[in-house]
């Protein structure tokens, strides 16, 4: 599941704003307005979900702990990746509890691989909070929950409503396309009043009970269904009440916002050996892989080559050597940036080490690296230092 719009936007009121374009309300007035067409809808969908729902740990039980830990990893992040992610996170902390306790590099270190790092702090910094309430789970208290970090409407409404069948709507990228393609809206999901009014209308379709699977069938059918491309049309249980369907505009909604240009970036990394063990530092608070751990590396300064990036990076760290052979090139993408770091070797550093740009420092053995929490292409790396010391 990919960012939803309520994440950031704790407390957005419930409006009815009309978007510009008149092409929103093309044939959905009666629908709209009919109880009779949604009853329909629902019990449809409904049935649908009940034959059809995909086999997830997260499913097998209403536990509001479990349901909030699978929601956060969902986020910008396809099911299938999740999975095993989910259930090591949950062998390793199966409490509010023992995530309340544990320490955050621990959090992280479990995390890892699974990308925005903010989402494992956030859930870390909950718990705590709850912890110090005196809950043992995610409590059945909407104003409460989206006060906590890391929860904005979607995900009190997405938590909420599984585990308490609390009558929340939500709305996310699979969701937002089913809405879009339901009521022909071919605006630009992205506009504020364009937003509004799909939180609204994913409010109208709730139904009185089962909001929670009512809310994971739209989820499922977004998925499953009505894809972005190609959408299987004639397996949609709902296809009749769909204006796109009708109007066979389903290749066109929902309006397609232009991709963004892609950045290229040269880095280089230094890894620095010394008495047997690596220098590594730790991120600074604050933007991407926040207090993770790295092999020192910056990106190349304008016509500088890889050589005299590292001897830059390495005066910076208070060291002099010479820079070593190159290990390996890592290539690998963060947003729109397609990154390529070449990392080198070096051996017996002098100097006396200063922090640079990091929080901390330090000299750590390569069976150490295992326990530190890494970003994907540093652990590459870190196990390239695994082959060099075997």
């Amino acid at each position: 599941m990919t960012q939803a719009f309520g994440l950031g936007c704790r407390n957005e009121p419930y409006r009815l704003d009309r978007p510009e374009r008149g092409n929103c309300e093309i044939g959905n007035l009666f629908f709209e307005n009919s109880q009779m067409s949604h009853h329909h809808l629902q019990r449809r969908l409904l049935a649908w979900f009940s034959k059809n729902a995909r086999a997830m740990p997260w499913r097998r039980e209403r536990d509001a702990y479990r349901i909030w830990i699978s929601e956060v990893m969902l986020q910008q992040t396809q099911v299938a990746t999740v999975i095993p992610f989910y259930e090591r996170f949950m062998q390793r902390f199966p409490t509010l509890h023992d995530l309340a306790q544990a320490e955050e590099e621990d959090v992280l270190r479990l995390w890892e691989g699974l990308g925005y790092y903010r989402r494992a702090r956030a859930l870390w910094q909950s718990a705590r909070l709850l912890r110090e309430k005196g809950y043992t789970t995610l409590p059945d208290d909407p104003d409460l929950v989206a006060t906590l970090p890391g929860f904005g409407r979607y995900t009190v409404g997405a938590v909420l409503s599984q585990a308490y069948e609390r009558r929340l709507p939500i709305v996310e990228a699979n969701s937002q396309r089913v809405l879009c393609r339901l009521f022909g809206i071919d605006d630009d999901p992205s506009r504020a009043a364009v937003k509004n009014r799909l939180w609204k209308l994913a409010e109208s379709l709730l139904p009185l009970k089962s909001s929670g699977n009512f809310n994971q069938a739209m989820m499922e059918l977004g998925a499953v269904i009505c894809t972005p491309m190609k959408p299987q049309c004639g397996a949609c249980p709902i296809r009749r009440h769909c204006t796109a369907n009708q109007q066979d505009r389903q290749e066109g909604i929902p309006f397609k916002a232009r991709a963004e240009t892609i950045e290229n970036v040269n880095e280089v990394a230094i890894v620095v050996r010394r008495s047997g063990r690596w220098l590594i530092g730790q991120r600074p608070d604050g933007g991407r892989w926040a207090r993770m751990w790295e092999f020192p590396h910056h990106p190349l300064g304008p016509g500088e080559t890889p050589q005299t990036a590292a001897y830059r990076l390495l005066a910076a760290l208070g060291l002099d050597a010479e820079v070593g052979p190159e290990m390996m090139t890592i290539r690998h993408s963060v947003t729109r940036f397609r990154i390529s770091m070449t990392c080198f070797l070096i051996n017996q550093a002098r100097g006396q080490t200063s922090r640079g740009d990091y929080t901390k420092v330090r000299w750590v053995r390569s069976g150490e690296l295992a326990d530190l929490p890494l970003s994907t292409p540093q652990r590459r790396l870190a196990r390239r230092l695994l082959e060099i010391d075997s």
